[in-house]
């Protein structure tokens, strides 16, 4: 039987049988008619954002945490002109999102009026897809269409700009079973005889490693547990991109780590010296590659993608999979295992003995202090204080982000929410307080830089508001300091507006939010302060200040190959140079 109903109405029904519990928005004139139909239910909750790339963030934060799309409900013009950095984000990201946008109505488009903006084309080069809705009956299916093609594939956010006119006119519903999906479904089945192929290479490689990334994530948590089987049955060392870290335990004794520009040593010489690189899941991102030329030159390249232009775009790749991660993963061990389940026991065992002395390098060491916070020191104490908890850590994007990849550790997918190929300052708050909305009992932290953390902190309201407890620990050291170190060490120490003269008291700040903060810059006292932000029950700013110039490193300069890095002082016994560092 047919419904009829408004717009507005279709779209929260639509929201509702696509089993929606949250909407991060900011209303406006062009979204007051769906605005009115979510106050007359209560099946979604409405978060009100401060600002309307604060409300994408919140989703990405939300989608990343849960595996679920997140949505956001903005308002036309500058509602969706700033929600434009959030879609970016989440489309290098590959994160699920729905944006719906209110638009002026469908006789005034193209009139410049009150509020207009060309929505769809501006938005048309970072969605995976949109639309404009000029007809009530069409608008329903294309709501269930955007969250198919949002989810389906390589995931990726979606946006429907929707008219007044349309809100406010009535027109036929389409629930979700009778939505025309069929056009966009991706190849998931990895090619048997490819998979085939992969497993002679596995039989027969003598230095292998499994290069995985955010694709293991995405694919969903029985992709982590193939790949995980996979690792442990093979005895194949195994290393990460920002965006995978957690679907292989950073506890498993076959880690080496994250790898590329702030990667850890061992896995960077891994992948440089490897003869099989098993690309699981990642897109070969410059942060990742250094210099394409001297990129792992003498290994055999397999890479499994469920996204076919990923496929050869920077790396040529001796055999391509396309398919869903966990349907190849799955077919992999099983004619593995159908085979014999061989692997070069001896070879491998001397690669290990390889490995291990590139361990022994211990890159990530460091010279601490009982005068100053160390930001690794902070870091560790972060990890050691909080590790086994029911844990989500988000982080704004700078140093602070890299030694938080190096110093925490993940032991589960979807625990670990960061920008990585965006690089999105300002991402880390709003993105937790979307995963708080959707796990309200677990321990939610943003690891942030104070640069960073400036540019969205109007979002302390937006968890001030919904009680949401969640914890800032900002590493303090007045500078942007990823910028700084780049000056420092590629551009003759000239420090260009590199650092902050009048931050804020974060302190006071808090409190001016309604929430708590402390201040700590004693080593002595940096455990104690860290205790009671977890024991506070509601929102919590830490203003942890710490040494102003300290590097980030292992760093791979740029323009180098993988085998070329910057290592700290406390990593070798070598002549360091001005920088601090020793390239090895």
């Amino acid at each position: 039987m047919t419904r009829q109903m408004t717009g507005a109405k279709m779209v929260v029904q639509a929201l509702k049988d696509q089993g929606v519990d949250t909407v991060f928005g900011y209303p406006g004139g062009a979204v007051l008619p769906i605005y009115d139909e979510i106050f007359q239910q209560n099946d979604i909750r409405h978060v009100l954002v401060r600002h309307e790339q604060g409300a994408v963030h919140a989703a990405e934060g939300y989608a990343r945490s849960t595996g679920r799309p997140g949505v956001v409900l903005v308002t036309s013009g500058p509602g969706a002109t700033n929600a434009v950095t959030g879609l970016t984000d989440a489309l290098m990201d590959s994160i699920p999102i729905v944006v719906l946008t209110g638009q002026v109505p469908t006789f005034m488009i193209g009139t410049d009026g009150f509020q207009e903006a060309d929505t769809v084309g501006i938005t048309r080069p970072c969605t995976k897809h949109n639309w404009l809705v000029k007809d009530t009956s069409k608008l329903s299916e294309i709501i269930h269409q955007a969250f198919h093609v949002a989810k389906s594939g390589r995931p990726g956010p979606t946006l429907i700009d929707i008219p007044k006119d349309v809100q406010f006119a009535t027109g036929t519903y389409t629930p979700p079973a009778k939505a025309r999906v069929s056009h966009y479904q991706p190849q998931v089945k990895g090619d048997t005889a490819a998979i085939t192929r992969l497993v002679e290479m596995i039989e027969t490689a003598e230095r292998p490693i499994f290069y995985t990334g955010g694709g293991v994530i995405n694919s969903g948590p029985g992709a982590s547990q193939l790949l995980r089987e996979l690792v442990e049955a093979t005895g194949f060392p195994i290393t990460s991109t920002l965006m995978g870290l957690g679907a292989y335990p950073a506890s498993g004794d076959k880690w080496l780590g994250m790898l590329g520009m702030h990667g850890l040593y061992e896995a960077n010489m891994a992948m440089h010296d490897c003869d099989l690189m098993i690309n699981v899941g990642a897109r070969f991102d410059d942060r990742i590659t250094g210099r394409l030329d001297s990129f792992s030159p003498g290994s055999k390249k397999a890479h499994i993608d469920i996204d076919p232009s990923s496929i050869n775009k920077v790396i040529h790749v001796d055999l391509p999979i396309i398919g869903d991660v966990g349907h190849v993963l799955e077919d992999l061990l099983r004619i593995w295992k159908a085979r014999g389940r061989k692997v070069q026991k001896d070879a491998l065992a001397k690669w290990w003995t390889k490995i291990e002395k590139w361990q022994a390098v211990k890159c990530l060491s460091y010279t601490n202090s009982d005068k100053i916070i160390k930001p690794q020191y902070a870091l560790e104490r972060l990890e050691e204080l909080t590790r086994g908890m029911d844990r989500y850590v988000a982080t704004e994007v700078g140093q602070h982000q890299m030694w938080a990849a190096q110093f925490m550790g993940f032991e589960e997918p979807g625990r670990w929410l960061t920008s990585g190929g965006l690089g999105t300052m300002g991402y880390g708050l709003p993105a937790t307080v979307g995963a708080q909305m959707a796990h309200p009992d677990s321990l939610v932290i943003n690891v942030a830089g104070d640069a960073s953390w400036l540019m969205n902190m109007q979002e302390m309201g937006t968890a001030v508001q919904f009680r949401l407890p969640i914890k800032q620990f900002i590493l303090n050291n007045e500078r942007l300091g990823m910028v700084r170190q780049w000056q420092q060490l590629l551009h003759g120490e000239r420090y260009s507006h590199s650092w902050s003269e009048s931050l804020p008291d974060f302190v006071k700040l808090a409190e001016a939010f309604g929430c708590k903060g402390r201040m700590v810059k004693d080593p002595a006292e940096l455990d104690d302060a860290i205790k009671e932000m977890l024991a506070y029950d509601g929102p919590f700013i830490l203003d942890v200040l710490v040494e102003k110039h300290e590097n980030c490193f292992p760093m791979i300069p740029s323009g180098e190959p993988h085998n070329k890095m910057l290592l700290g002082d406390a990593s070798t016994d070598d002549a360091i140079g001005s920088s601090g560092a020793v390239l090895v």
